[in-house]
């Protein structure tokens, strides 16, 4: 079967490099010094959510307020994040070639829709969801069959994942039934299964679905 999941940060976009142009903006906004940015960048680095600024005002005694914080954050990332032209390229090629695309990412509901719209991914796949918006998070096999009904398939008829978490992207397409492509990166977690593939950019991905028959 022609379909595809594929992660978002990292995968399709460039997280690490729009997260510290939007840690910087923040702070250079808000007046906050280097010991404000280091953290920040820290706190971030994995993961955002709006609890995330609730403990900064906490930490740092700060007179802003959290949401404000959060929401400027939220568009700085959107404003920041960006998809490489080969990525849009190969997306449009997929789409071409009669694939189903599909997006399935962790993280909160509002940053990650707001990446997808200010890229112009959100045009280019049949459907997405984000674990913020299901209350599940990757690898559980429920966010993956919840992608696929998005997508308009059945995850039993099978399809591939791509991404760069090796837990779970890798390891919940495998509980998935979906064959994998890890782009490599992160360290491998002992007894997890192998991807089918490994590649060093998604661009290598769209090549080895691309020559898929079925």
């Amino acid at each position: 079967m022609r379909f595809a999941l594929f992660d978002l940060d990292n995968t399709l976009v460039s997280r690490t490099t729009a997260l510290q142009a939007a840690v910087v903006f923040l702070c250079q906004d808000r007046g906050y010094g280097p010991d404000i940015e280091a953290w920040l960048l820290v706190e971030l680095a994995e993961r955002a959510d709006p609890g995330i600024f609730a403990r900064l005002v906490e930490s740092f005694r700060l007179a802003d307020d959290e949401v404000r914080l959060w929401r400027l954050y939220v568009d700085r990332m959107a404003a920041a994040v960006t998809s490489r032209p080969e990525v849009l390229s190969g997306l449009a090629r997929l789409r071409e070639d009669a694939w189903t695309i599909g997006v399935v990412t962790n993280g909160c509901g509002d940053i990650q829709r707001a990446k997808l719209a200010a890229t112009g991914l959100a045009d280019m796949v049949d459907g997405f969801v984000v674990s913020g918006d299901a209350e599940i998070r990757k690898p559980d096999r429920r966010l993956f069959e919840l992608a696929a009904t998005r997508c308009g398939v059945d995850l039993a008829e099978g399809g591939w994942m791509v991404g760069d978490n090796p837990a779970g992207d890798i390891g919940g397409g495998y509980q998935a039934g979906l064959r994998t492509i890890w782009l490599r990166g992160r360290p491998w977690p002992d007894g997890l299964p192998r991807a089918h593939h490994a590649v060093d950019d998604v661009t290598d991905a769209f090549t080895i679905l691309l020559s898929e028959t079925e």
